[in-house]
């Protein structure tokens, strides 16, 4: 996952970022029970979001102990577990492992291939009990490769993989819930590939990779194009969200939903002004 998916909070209530943060410490608990130091680097805010989101939404009574760990050992920490914090990680773990096959495939980095070994095993046994969710991230992983081969500047199809991808993650179970976090899933996933895109742009373009927003990027109203795709993947994402009966923590996930997804965006506009700013004053001079 990419880390794009995070509260706002400033505008969080201290009771709700407590809760948020015990979920959060929760899911890095889980993930070092069933995989180990390993398994804990693979923890992600947008994980964290999913835990909260499918316990409010199935009322699951989560699990809380206090405990201390490496990034907290003095103060202890509350700790929020439940079934949904251990699909999550499984989850977690999944897509971490697929991500590092690719980087094997596609660049050879050494760290990929330990990372592969260490975590196969158990990222297979996981992989064994969602047959479902498996089959559609390889899929969809397979899908954008032959995008990216193909350097398709399509960005509705590169980014619908990931949110197929997303959507099925998002349906921890079959029922009547399933097409509103299906939806919800499908754009929020389209969201996370769009803006890790923009993010890495000016690298890709540098090193010569991939980027779906390579053509657009060249056009006057890039920026304002870019934003108005972005408000649309995440107001259809909102939308969707909206029709869940989630009263427990609502307001944590309509802080993530309405602000903390722009967290990210805002701090790469601010950089840009940054540099702007620079290079007028490099003219004067």
């Amino acid at each position: 996952m990419f880390g794009y998916i995070t509260i706002c909070e400033p505008e969080l209530k201290v009771k709700d970022l407590r809760k948020y943060r015990a979920h959060y410490c929760g899911l890095c608990r889980t993930l070092k029970e069933k995989y180990g130091s390993l398994g804990q680097l693979t923890l992600s805010y947008d994980m964290t979001f999913i835990v909260v989101l499918l316990n409010s939404l199935y009322e699951s009574m989560p699990k809380s102990s206090v405990r201390r760990c490496k990034t907290h050992p003095i103060k202890k920490q509350k700790m929020l577990q439940s079934e949904i914090t251990e699909y999550a990680a499984d989850m977690n773990v999944i897509l971490t492992w697929y991500h590092l096959k690719d980087d094997w495939q596609d660049e050879r980095k050494p760290g990929s291939l330990l990372g592969l070994h260490a975590l196969g095993p158990k990222a297979k046994k996981a992989a064994r009990k969602y047959p479902r969710q498996c089959r559609a991230m390889y899929r969809e992983l397979k899908a954008l490769e032959g995008i990216e081969a193909a350097e398709s500047q399509d960005i509705d199809e590169a980014a619908g993989c990931f949110g197929r991808l997303m959507e099925e993650v998002m349906v921890y179970k079959k029922d009547v819930w399933e097409r509103d976090l299906r939806r919800m899933g499908f754009f929020l996933g389209k969201f996370i590939y769009i803006m890790d895109a923009y993010e890495d742009l000016e690298k890709d373009l540098e090193q010569g990779n991939y980027n779906p927003l390579r053509d657009l990027s060249r056009k006057e109203d890039y920026e304002e194009r870019l934003r108005q795709i972005l408000c649309m993947m995440i107001a259809e994402s909102a939308a969707a969200f909206e029709k869940l009966p989630c009263l427990q923590d609502a307001d944590i996930l309509r802080n993530i939903l309405y602000t903390g997804v722009w967290n990210r965006y805002n701090r790469i506009q601010e950089k840009k002004k940054e540099t702007q700013e620079k290079k007028k004053e490099q003219k004067k001079t």
